[in-house]
């Protein structure tokens, strides 16, 4: 797989943020990424990735103003970088491993700049189809692990 860039080359220096995976920020409210990170996490079988809302104490301190700012895109932050948009969610899948590597790699190949008009759109109307919540999901007692702030 040919490698993108990610948006930041500098290695975040958070204990938060391990080798075995990386964060998942998300808009909170959003129908359509609590859907998104639910399936994340029926997946994610080595229980290696976090979870935390654009709109969270952890985001504010993790992430520049400009990412928690912006709720419309999904920001993945590992010790390697960040990603957004489509090359977060193939990160995503890659972090995940197994079957899941595959599906990446068939991602990989569609060129990033229409990986991200596909994501852009979608994030367009969101909230229409999926619906948008009063407030920002509230873990489980079995998923607060996973989340942050």
């Amino acid at each position: 797989m040919k490698s993108e860039l990610p948006v930041s080359n500098q290695p975040p220096q958070s204990p938060q943020v391990t080798a075995e995976g990386g964060i998942v920020f998300f808009d909170g409210v959003c129908g359509f990424c609590n859907f998104f990170i639910n399936w994340i996490m029926l997946r994610d079988r080595r229980r290696q990735l976090r979870f935390s809302p654009l709109q969270g104490q952890t985001a504010r301190l993790m992430l520049p103003p400009q990412r928690w700012q912006q709720l419309s895109t999904v920001v993945f932050l590992t010790p390697n970088g960040m990603w957004v948009r489509s090359a977060a969610v193939v990160r995503i899948l890659l972090a995940m491993g197994g079957p899941w590597k595959l599906a990446a790699a068939l991602l990989w190949i569609i060129p990033r700049p229409l990986r991200d008009l596909g994501y852009i759109l979608i994030g367009k109307v969101r909230y229409r189809i999926f619906g948008k919540l009063d407030q920002c999901r509230l873990p489980s007692a079995e998923e607060r692990a996973r989340f942050l702030e």
